[in-house]
């Protein structure tokens, strides 16, 4: 049966001559797994084409749907919309890739979830239009705000008397935990002040060197980790260290 439905590209994998496998984050179905046939043509009709299936883009999806089956077909696409940055800015498409990534890794079921759905579209439009400061401090934003879907929220409870975050438990503590997986310090500080971010445009206030983000992020990464099964490690995450400099 034929739908129409938004999705956003989160990962491509070549498949034969020509052919790509998409996996989709769409608003309809959840999680979902496509193949796309005749994009990988050596003309510039098929490589223009294959521009459509790169991580992040959004498009307008007309596919065909059977739940039973692991893999669908898309019988048409087009823009949703053309971003300005996240596809063509080196700094951003990192921010984007690791973001979808990210997104990937912590989807298990092919389930629909049209809120997380919004967020993540709302959150790629923001990053196209963002300051280099915002665009910095983006991945931060985005894996912190982005467990709220999955049940594994970091609780904002940070005070003077409560200076640790125990990433085990997802909570700041009085504390020092008996285990390397928390922040203190200004990492500590710099987390719950982004817990507390609504709009990404307020990262700006946000004063963080790269060395400072690097060392959350490799914390959150260890967090997912802790909560999700078969997390794994990020390929995106030292491909994004590298292009920040």
């Amino acid at each position: 049966m034929l739908h129409k439905t938004k999705g956003i590209v989160l990962r491509t994998v070549k498949y034969g001559e020509t052919s790509l496998i998409v996996t989709a984050f769409t608003e309809l179905f959840g999680l979902q797994s496509y193949i796309v046939n005749s994009v990988r043509q050596a003309s510039s009709k098929g490589t223009a084409r294959a521009a459509y299936f790169q991580p992040a883009a959004q498009l307008e999806l007309v596919v065909y749907h059977q739940p039973q089956r692991n893999l669908n077909r898309i019988k048409e696409y087009k823009w949703t919309l053309l971003y300005e940055q996240v596809l063509s800015d080196i700094f951003k498409n990192a921010v984007a890739q690791f973001m979808m990534e990210l997104l990937y890794k912590s989807l298990k079921e092919p389930e629909g979830n049209a809120e997380l759905f919004y967020f993540t579209e709302d959150a790629l439009l923001h990053l196209d239009k963002a300051s280099p400061t915002v665009t910095a401090n983006f991945p931060l934003f985005f894996a912190l705000h982005l467990p709220v879907f999955f049940g594994f929220r970091i609780d904002d409870n940070r005070s003077e008397e409560q200076p640790y975050l125990d990433l085990k438990e997802g909570v700041f503590t009085p504390d020092q935990p008996r285990h390397p997986h928390f922040l203190e310090g200004r990492a500590a500080e710099a987390v719950a002040h982004i817990l507390k971010v609504l709009q990404p445009e307020d990262l700006e206030e946000v004063k963080l060197n790269q060395e400072l983000r690097r060392e959350i992020l490799h914390q959150l990464e260890n967090y997912y980790a802790l909560h999700l099964p078969d997390f794994g490690t990020l390929r995106t995450l030292p491909v994004l260290r590298e292009i920040s400099g």
